[in-house]
C-alpha cells in the first residue's frame, strides 16, 4: 500500500487542513461534519466513532483510504472495521443487517434487506448464523461483483 498520504496531492491535504482548524491536535465532531461528503453520509456516525482521536496525519490517512490509490482489497478492509461495531475482529448478520438499515433507511422494507442479505450469504456460501472475519468479508464482497469506486473529493 505503501504511504497513504502519498495518495493525496499535496493540494488535497491542504484542503483537509482547512477543515482540520481546532489547534488541539484532533479533529473534533463539528469538524468532521463540516465536510459535505461525510455530513451527508449515513455512516457518518460510525465513521465519527473510527476517527475519534485520530490526529491530523491520522485523519488524513483516514481520507487516503477513499483515493483512487487504494486497492479493492484495502477498502474491503476498511468497511469491516465499519461494520464490526464491537471490534472484536468479527461481523455478524445482525451486524451487516443494522448497516443496512442505515443505508437503506425506508426505502425497503425490512423483509426486502433480509432477502437480499440472505441471498449474497448464500452465493458465497454463508449462512445467517455465519460470524465473519476480515477474510470472509473479502470472499462475500468481492464475489457480489460490487464497485468500489468510492471516492471523496476534499475540494
Amino acid at each position: 500500500m505503501g504511504n497513504p498520504l502519498s495518495m493525496l496531492t499535496q493540494y488535497d491535504i491542504e484542503e483537509v487542513q482547512q477543515h482540520y482548524r481546532s489547534g488541539r491536535g484532533f479533529i473534533s465532531s463539528d469538524e468532521f461534519l463540516s465536510i459535505p461528503e461525510f455530513a451527508v453520509n449515513p455512516l457518518s456516525q460510525r465513521l465519527l466513532k473510527i476517527i475519534n482521536g485520530l490526529n491530523f496525519k491520522e485523519f488524513v490517512s483516514f481520507l487516503s483510504t477513499f483515493s483512487s490509490g487504494f486497492t479493492r482489497e484495502q477498502k474491503i478492509e476498511f468497511i469491516f472495521k465499519i461494520y464490526d461495531l464491537n471490534c472484536n475482529g468479527q461481523v455478524t448478520f445482525n451486524d451487516i443487517m443494522n448497516m443496512l438499515r442505515d443505508l437503506t433507511g425506508t426505502y425497503i422494507s425490512e423483509q426486502q434487506r433480509q432477502q437480499v442479505l440472505t441471498q449474497l450469504l448464500k452465493e458465497a456460501g454463508y449462512t445467517e448464523d455465519s460470524v465473519f472475519v476480515l477474510e470472509d468479508f473479502v470472499k462475500i464482497l468481492s464475489s457480489s461483483g460490487l464497485k468500489m469506486e468510492v471516492e471523496v473529493p476534499v475540494d
